[in-house]
């Protein structure tokens, strides 16, 4: 199993810049990708991207395509979702996931941004 615990959340008005990490601790050799989801409030939770633990590609969704990024450090066993040129619509909180055999979920932590 692993453990997943995000950071970098925080209050920013639209159009700055926000840079989340989710370090991962535990048995990162059986990780096949790392994804980043989100939840705003009274909504369900949103796919955001993942990248492939062993690989380069990464995929995001259309809604933040242009703006965000997702990289990771595997020395550091750490992914990153770099955001970008902020909305309001971003506001939500954000989680990590780790797909193992089964999924795995971090604590989350909160974005929101003002108008």
């Amino acid at each position: 199993q692993v453990q997943l615990v995000e950071s970098g959340g925080g209050w920013v008005q639209a159009g700055g810049s926000l840079r989340l990490s989710c370090i991962i601790t535990g048995r990162t050799d059986s990780i096949t990708a790392m994804g980043w989801f989100r939840q705003a409030p009274g909504k369900e939770q949103e796919f955001v991207g993942r990248i492939i633990w062993n690989g380069d590609n990464v995929y995001l969704v259309d809604s933040v395509k242009g703006r965000f990024t997702i990289s990771r450090d595997n020395a550091q066993n750490t992914v990153h979702l770099q955001m970008n040129m902020l909305k309001p619509d971003d506001t939500a909180v954000y989680y990590c996931n780790a797909r193992l055999v089964v999924d795995y979920w971090g604590q989350g932590t909160q974005v929101t941004v003002s108008s």
